[in-house]
C-alpha cells in the first residue's frame, strides 16, 4: 500500500517538473512551424520588426549598463559619507576632507563619465529612473563633504555643470584632419537635487549629535540653525511638489526636533549633567520625543 502511494507520489512530482519547465516554452502546432519556417526575412515587414527588436534590445542594455554604474555610485557615496563621519571623531580634519575630495573627484571622472557617455543621444527622461538612486546619494556625499568643509551647500547649478564632459569626436574631423570635441553630461534634475540635499538633513543630525558628544557643543546649534534654514526653504514646496518630497519632508521635520532637543537639553540641563554624560541623555530624550505636525499642512 505505502509503495503505491509512493509510486503516485513520484508520478505527481515529476508531472509538476514537466510542467514547471515546459511553462515558459511557447506551444506551436504544426501550422505554426509550417509558418515560422515559411517566414521570409527579405519581408518589408520582417525587416522592420527585427529592427524594432534590435532597439528595444539596445535600449534595455543600456538600461541596465546604467543600473550598474548607479549602483556603484551609490555604493561610494555612502562609504564616502561613513568616511566623513569620523571626522567628528578623530583629529585629522584635512587627511578625512582630502580622502573625501579626491573619491569624489574620482566618481566625477569615471563613473559620471560613463553614464554620460551611455546617454550621450539618448532621451534622458527614458533612462532617468536607472541613475536617479545614485545621484540623491551622490548629491548627499558630497553636499556633506561641503558642509564640514566650509559650512555651505553647492548650488544645482554648479553641481550640473561639474557632470559636462568634453570628448573627442574622431568622426569627425575638420580641414586640418584634426578631431573634433563634442559635449557630452549625466544631467542633474532640479528635482533629484532636492531629494538629495533632504536626505543630507539625516547625516547632519548625527553629525550634531556626535559633536556633542566629543563636546564641541557650538557646533550643535551652527547645524542645528543650518538644518532650520533649510527645513523653511522646503517649506515653500509644500503643495507644488509631489509625495516624495512631501514624504522627505516629514524626515527633515522629523531631524530638525530631534536636533532642537539636543539644544534644547544643553540649554537648560548642561549645567546640572556632566559634559560626558550629555550625549547619553539627549539621545534618550530624542527617542522618547514624538514631533507633531504642524505649519498648517498635512503630509500624505
Amino acid at each position: 500500500m505505502s509503495q503505491g502511494r509512493n509510486s503516485s507520489g513520484g508520478s505527481r512530482r515529476n508531472h509538476r517538473a514537466y510542467h514547471y519547465n515546459n511553462k515558459n516554452k511557447v506551444n506551436v502546432g504544426d501550422k505554426g512551424k509550417e509558418v515560422l519556417e515559411n517566414i521570409n526575412e527579405n519581408s518589408l515587414v520582417i525587416k522592420q520588426f527585427r529592427a524594432y527588436a534590435a532597439e528595444l534590445d539596445s535600449k534595455h542594455d543600456r538600461y541596465e549598463r546604467i543600473v550598474k554604474l548607479s549602483r556603484d555610485v551609490t555604493i561610494e557615496s555612502k562609504r564616502i559619507i561613513f568616511l566623513l563621519h569620523t571626522l567628528d571623531k578623530e583629529s585629522k580634519r584635512d587627511t578625512v576632507l582630502g580622502e573625501a575630495k579626491i573619491r569624489l573627484d574620482a566618481m566625477v571622472k569615471t563613473l559620471f563619465k560613463n553614464i554620460a557617455h551611455e546617454l550621450d543621444g539618448q532621451d534622458v527622461y527614458e533612462y532617468l529612473r536607472a541613475y536617479r538612486a545614485g545621484v540623491q546619494e551622490f548629491v548627499e556625499a558630497i553636499t556633506f563633504y561641503q558642509y564640514l568643509y566650509d559650512n555651505c551647500l553647492q548650488d544645482w547649478k554648479d553641481l550640473d555643470k561639474s557632470l559636462v564632459y568634453s570628448v573627442v569626436d574622431k568622426s569627425k574631423e575638420n580641414e586640418d584632419d584634426q578631431p573634433q570635441t563634442r559635449v557630452i553630461c549625466t544631467p542633474v534634475i532640479p528635482y533629484e537635487y532636492i531629494l538629495g540635499i533632504a536626505d543630507l538633513t539625516g547625516e547632519l543630525m548625527r553629525k550634531c549629535i556626535n559633536n556633542l558628544a566629543s563636546g564641541n557643543i557650538s557646533s550643535c546649534y551652527q547645524t542645528c540653525n543650518f538644518v532650520r534654514d533649510m527645513y523653511k526653504g522646503f517649506l515653500g514646496c509644500v503643495g507644488a511638489s509631489g509625495k516624495e518630497v512631501n514624504r522627505k519632508l516629514y524626515t527633515l521635520k522629523q531631524n530638525l526636533a530631534k536636533m532642537e532637543n539636543v539644544c534644547y537639553t544643553i540649554r537648560v540641563r548642561g549645567s546640572e549633567i556632566p559634559k560626558h554624560m550629555l550625549a547619553d541623555v539627549a539621545i534618550v530624550a530624542t527617542e522618547e520625543f514624538a514631533a507633531e505636525d504642524d505649519e498648517g499642512y498635512q503630509v500624505y
